[in-house]
């Protein structure tokens, strides 16, 4: 079984959540006899293909951005070659192009897009991108949403029920590197051992600036781990504030994140948009046992941190509540031990690599029996 992944970005040039839902996926299918491969698009001069963890990797150049949609005329082709060698072809949205490079390429395999996010934002360009879009989800045999309250809440899946199901996203402990005593003991002596930790790009959905509005009154420690368009601005906007105990870090690599991620006394999440459709970072605090705050935004991160039970859901864009959940954990010590005790049984439960990888390669060979039966996909024609 070859199945070939399509995404504006991989790895090393960007270290988002797809991509990390990317290339969960590839090293746990890979175990199963899924040969996976990668095309994406990439600004560096260099553009050989490259094997990572098992995968091989492919990337044309990326000629221009429209609204932060990626572009590139090689890609066609390129989706066009290495399809032709693949089983399944297996699409990640939101990306515009790519739905156009979809039928540019005459694509004729097997099909399916994991759906993780609706597109936010643009709203005018997508009026425009509507059309485009509705023909793209037509056309593919199955949509995979990430979270049964994604599917619930999602204009856009309810259009498709009838072929879309849920698979969750899944992390691998072991692929996370085990930082030396030493390096947890430098982070110790800069951070101290409680305090809570935000992990992710700094962008606009993150809701950060209601973190640091949160603790104006408050002298928790907070520790923010990333880097992204808009740290200049939060930057300032806690300096405005005086935040003294409010930690930029930057973005570190993984021994530095998990060393974090083990210190750390619980994990704030406040992003506030429905951009944030999942939440690996959550994910990887509930791996990592720690009690989670989260706001209530129709998306995954509800299904990652279930209020009461694996850490406090606040309504979001709202400081004071964030700034009362935070109070509820920092002075409740038991409750916040057991707490992230539940948020790593429910990521056992729920949410690992093993379990992702198992749903996908039963989806894929059942898309190829499927087709190769000549059954139509279901939604098709419209």
């Amino acid at each position: 079984m070859r199945v070939l992944h399509f995404y504006k970005t991989y790895y090393p040039d960007s270290l988002g959540g797809i991509e990390q839902v990317i290339r969960q996926l590839c090293n746990g299918t890979g175990k199963l006899g899924v040969r996976n491969e990668v095309l994406s698009l990439s600004r560096q001069p260099n553009l050989q293909p490259y094997e990572l963890d098992g995968t091989r990797v492919h990337r044309v150049p990326l000629d221009f951005e429209i609204a932060s949609n990626a572009c590139s005329l090689a890609a066609i082709g390129a989706l066009a070659r290495l399809a032709r060698e693949a089983d399944v072809v297996h699409y990640h949205f939101p990306w515009p192009f790519m739905d156009l490079a979809h039928f540019l390429a005459r694509i004729k395999k097997p099909s399916l897009v994991t759906y993780h996010s609706d597109i936010v934002r643009q709203k005018h360009l997508l009026r425009l991108y509507q059309p485009l879009k509705h023909r793209f989800l037509q056309s593919v045999d199955t949509i995979v949403a990430t979270s049964p309250n994604y599917m619930a809440s999602s204009a856009v899946l309810d259009r498709y029920r009838d072929k879309t199901r849920v698979i969750t996203y899944g992390l691998d402990r072991a692929t996370y590197p085990e930082p030396s005593q030493e390096l947890v003991d430098q982070w110790r002596a800069r951070v101290g051992d409680k305090f809570f930790l935000f992990v992710g790009v700094l962008r606009y959905y993150k809701g950060l600036h209601i973190l640091l509005d949160a603790v104006e009154k408050l002298d928790y420690p907070v520790v923010i781990v990333g880097a992204g368009p808009i740290e200049q601005e939060l930057k300032a906007h806690a300096e405005r504030l005086g935040l003294k105990h409010v930690l930029f870090v930057g973005a570190l690599d993984d021994p530095d994140k998990v060393a974090l991620l083990k210190l750390c006394y619980a994990v704030a999440f406040p992003s506030h948009l429905r951009s944030e459709a999942f939440g690996i970072s959550l994910l990887e605090g509930a791996m990592f046992g720690k009690p989670m705050i989260s706001s209530e935004i129709g998306t995954g991160t509800t299904y990652i941190n279930v209020d009461g039970k694996t850490g406090l859901v606040v309504p979001p864009s709202d400081p004071q509540a964030l700034g009362a959940a935070m109070r509820t954990l920092w002075e409740n010590p038991q409750l916040a031990a057991e707490m992230g005790a539940r948020a790593a049984e429910r990521y056992r439960e729920l949410f690992t690599s093993e379990q992702m990888a198992a749903s996908y390669s039963a989806l894929y060979q059942e898309l190829v029996r499927r087709h190769a039966g000549g059954l139509v996909p279901a939604g098709a024609g419209a």
